[in-house]
């Protein structure tokens, strides 16, 4: 899709900062209202959002359901029953020295935002975070998506309430020269540290949703066949270009080949054994991301899989035993559905490993004695035990990263607070006047 021109970006800005300075979206009645049309508008669009994911991605129906439209119908869901709860002014206790004062806590809208959205999960990226005036930048790598969500919005809301703007870096550049209530951003760690950088000239707030290389923990005593059957799964959502993949194994060396044969077998089974002509198998989004991919396949030797097919952007699941720390497929996340595996002997060795690293979006053990060790002695931004993945399924759960995998959180209640300033309010009756507080003392 075209750049949208910079004068139509300056005009947007404006027409919503005028809107929302006309007090037209703080109606609690207004913004459920606005949550049903994109609900509706949502089961409207829902089957081009499908053929356009198929055509970007290679994301099947099903897993298009599963992990992005799926996700949103139950935000919404959760928004539109508990919208006025949260929005409920809470009274909290006063200390008597304040008397007849009382005290209490309102949420405020903190106004027009900017929704910069990623590639991998077009849809749910750019739809979960949206609350209150917001201009919505989704990827220029999934155009199809991009096309669909211009066309979902457009005709849904007004926008000076709700735009989308289409383009490069170059967009993404002067939307950040401009000065918004919030910025809320999904990407690499990398242009999070400009979205930062950005947002810091005006103290804009920010919520950043970044990534890491989230490792992949299996102890001695944990079930395999499970293991490798739900490791398997999480490493082959979207073909791997999930910011909470498993990006690598550290696996209990008494249990390795065992383990390895059975996650071998588990890709296999996942896809009947035929898993290039499988409509379940995205492909890797462009081909500077297959280069990459690709490069990887030199470090260590190829325990499974390694086929690849530049003309269609496929990378078979892979895994690389004789991989050391040092090596490039272990500095960078991966994005990719390349597994690297290292063994070790005793837990410290992996909580060592784990904490010398960045923090991480994403922690997954599997196991049983270790558990409590590794949930006190690890950092990140969340953690599954026995699974992969499905912590982002529960909307009660605040998603986020910590460090240099994220700032802040959102979904459910938690996505409500990221955009609303909580104000404390003193409210003091005069009908008492005490004289201690004055001078003189």
């Amino acid at each position: 899709m075209e750049n949208t021109a910079p004068e139509r970006i300056l005009e947007i800005r404006k027409s919503q900062s005028d809107y929302f300075s006309g007090f037209n979206t703080l109606d609690i009645k207004f913004r459920k209202a606005s949550l049903k049309k994109l609900q509706k508008a949502l089961s409207k669009w829902e089957h081009p959002l499908y053929e356009a994911l198929w055509t970007d991605l290679h994301k099947s129906e099903e897993e298009s359901f599963l992990c992005e439209i799926s996700i949103v119908q139950a935000e919404l869901r959760d928004a539109l029953r508990h919208l006025e709860t949260w929005a409920r002014p809470r009274r909290v206790s006063t200390p008597a020295t304040l008397f007849p004062s009382s005290s209490r806590i309102e949420s405020q809208p903190l106004g027009n935002a900017l929704i910069i959205a990623p590639w991998n999960y077009p849809v749910q990226l750019l739809l979960n975070p949206l609350i209150g005036t917001a201009v919505l930048k989704p990827s220029p790598y999934t155009p199809n998506v991009s096309q669909v969500l211009s066309e979902m919005i457009s005709t849904t809301f007004p926008e000076q309430y709700v735009a989308i703007v289409n383009g490069d870096r170059t967009v993404n550049a002067q939307l950040l020269t401009l000065r918004w209530d919030i910025i809320f951003f999904t990407g690499s760690p990398s242009l999070g540290r400009t979205v930062m950088q950005a947002a810091a000239k005006n103290l804009t707030p920010v919520v950043l949703e970044l990534g890491g290389k989230s490792p992949c923990i299996v102890d001695k005593d944990a079930d395999i066949n499970l293991a490798a059957r739900r490791i398997a799964w999480g490493k082959c959502l979207n073909a791997g270009q999930t910011c909470i993949a498993p990006d690598y194994i550290l696996v209990h060396s008494a249990i390795k080949e065992q383990f390895l044969r059975e996650l071998a077998g588990q890709f296999e089974q996942l896809y009947d054994g035929a898993i290039k002509s499988s409509r379940h198998f995205a492909r890797i989004v462009s081909d500077k991301a297959f280069t990459r991919l690709e490069s990887y396949l030199a470090n260590g030797d190829v325990f499974y899989g390694g086929s690849t097919n530049r003309t269609e952007r496929y990378i078979s699941p892979t895994i690389l035993c004789n991989v050391t720390a040092a090596d490039p497929v272990m500095q960078e996340e991966i994005f990719g559905p390349i597994f690297p595996v290292l063994d070790f002997e005793e837990i410290d060795e992996v909580i060592s490993l784990v904490n010398s690293r960045e923090r991480p979006l994403a922690l997954y053990y599997f196991g049983c004695a270790n558990t409590d060790k590794i949930l006190s002695h690890t950092w990140s931004g969340g953690c599954c035990i026995n699974d992969t993945i499905m912590h982002i399924v529960n909307g009660k759960l605040p998603f986020g990263g910590v460090g240099n995998s994220g700032l802040g959180a959102y979904h459910g209640k938690a996505s409500f607070d990221a955009f609303s300033h909580r104000r404390s309010i003193l409210k003091t009756p005069t009908w008492l006047d005490t004289p201690f507080r004055y001078m003189p003392y």
